[in-house]
């Protein structure tokens, strides 16, 4: 799905990628699995730092980037408050806020300029 997929497809799948990394770090949370809840919480920060934020494209006055990546930052504080305290709350709050913006990246693409550029891009 990678190799075929344009530049807005690919920020759906970290997003799909985060959300799944969540719910395996929730489950293994609750089931008392700490290992495999470590290893899910590093997916889901390293999708969110090295995935959805260093895909964003800062230019001069441009606050959507910069709110985006402040928000990316305190999903990250927040995935290792969970981590180091076993905190189902502060991990849910993270998978709520990845699938708000999951939920609004649908909603762009289908408007027809974002779509035609994102096939220009690919």
């Amino acid at each position: 799905a990678v190799a075929a997929a344009d530049p807005h497809r690919l920020i759906l799948l970290l997003f799909d990628g985060a959300l799944l990394a969540i719910a395996k770090a929730d489950n293994a949370m609750h089931n008392g699995r700490i290992a495999e809840k470590g290893e899910a919480i590093s997916r889901t920060i390293d999708i969110v730092t090295n995935g959805l934020r260093a895909s964003l494209r800062f230019s001069t006055g441009d606050e959507l980037a910069n709110r985006l990546a402040a928000l990316y930052d305190y999903m990250y504080n927040r995935l290792l408050y969970a981590n180091l305290k076993n905190d189902a709350a502060a991990l849910n709050e993270v998978g709520r806020l990845l699938a708000e913006l999951r939920s609004a990246w649908v909603e762009i693409a289908q408007d027809p300029a974002v779509a035609s550029a994102s096939k220009a891009a690919a």
